[in-house]
């Protein structure tokens, strides 16, 4: 679906019609991160099952990750975790708000290897079955090559190969930011105050070369298209007061609603999103909420389909 919003138009077609969208000079930007196997099984040392759901590694020289754990009983500082048959160990930390704890683990060869052996795909709970070795290729992008998400930038599902090649050779530039999805993107908006609502931070990274083209763009009156709406949070957290993006690093908790300013995003390429999440809240930021619930209206008389493996649309 296209969403036109000097003209107020909505167009229904085929993905690989959004070829014939983009312009060339344009920019297209994506989120390169990869889901990582987060869910971990498991038992507390003094008995009980446990999960451990992996959310944002913690800086350090030590292996210490904010988590979220599923148990009978909330673990406390010290509790010792075994994990993935024995092969890997955690210490539950002081710190962390609640739901959240700080784990650190311990194993004996690397962690990151360890985990791809004994994590599991942390589907999104909609889908009520139990992960499979093929989530392990279907539930990531065709950019995926930075490790550190717990949830697939699902816009990023729909481009392949084929439709990328036609992109370039229609003269599209390509390029990556990272920003590992954690949970702080999907929870929920539950204040009756959207302004009171708090993003969990999640941390981002801008290449050097992905500013300097996108900056050069903007320069020159191209435009610039985020794919998701990750991506378009990565962006609009980093540009500085002259409107030009800036490379780096870092950990953004950025609420975007409306009224806000967008200085570099001119048009998005996004799923359909679920009431009173912030993802909606963000679209309806860019494109004005009654236009995009008009557009909504008729997703859903034509069959449209929401959630992580549904339909997208591009707003320009």
């Amino acid at each position: 679906m296209t969403l036109d919003r000097k003209r107020r138009r909505v167009q229904s077609g085929k993905f690989s019609d959004i070829v014939d969208h983009f312009r060339s000079g344009d920019v297209l930007v994506y989120n390169d991160t990869k889901v990582i196997p987060a869910r971990l099984l498991g038992s507390k040392q003094s008995g009980g099952k446990v999960e451990v759901f992996l959310v944002r590694r913690l800086v350090g020289e030590h292996e210490d990750w904010v988590c979220l754990t599923k148990c009978s009983k909330t673990p406390r500082p010290g509790t010792q975790l075994l994990l993935g048959n024995g092969e890997l160990e955690g210490e539950v930390l002081e710190g962390g708000e609640p739901p959240f704890r700080h784990v650190r683990f311990h194993c004996r060869s690397a962690f990151g290897e360890v985990l791809e052996r004994v994590g599991r795909i942390p589907l999104p709970p909609y889908i009520r079955r139990d992960d499979e070795d093929l989530d392990r290729d279907r539930y990531q992008t065709v950019f995926a090559s930075s490790q550190g998400a717990v949830a697939a930038p699902t816009a990023g599902l729909h481009f392949t190969e084929p439709i990328l090649a036609a992109l370039r050779e229609k003269g599209v530039r390509i390029v990556p930011v990272t920003l590992h999805v954690g949970l702080g993107t999907f929870f929920p908006v539950r204040t009756e105050n959207l302004l009171e609502h708090q993003m969990h931070g999640e941390v981002f990274t801008v290449p050097e070369t992905t500013a300097e083209e996108v900056n050069r763009a903007r320069r020159e009156g191209r435009r610039v298209v985020a794919l998701g709406t990750t991506t378009t949070r990565t962006l609009e957290y980093s540009v500085d007061d002259q409107g030009r993006l800036l490379p780096g690093q870092g950990v953004t908790d950025l609420f975007i609603y409306p009224g806000f300013e967008f200085r570099i995003v001119d048009a998005l390429v996004t799923n359909f999103h679920l009431p009173q999440s912030t993802l909606l809240v963000l679209v309806s930021a860019f494109a004005g909420r009654d236009f995009v619930l008009e557009a909504y209206r008729q997703a859903v008389r034509e069959g449209y389909r929401f959630f992580s493996y549904g339909d997208c649309m591009l707003i320009a």
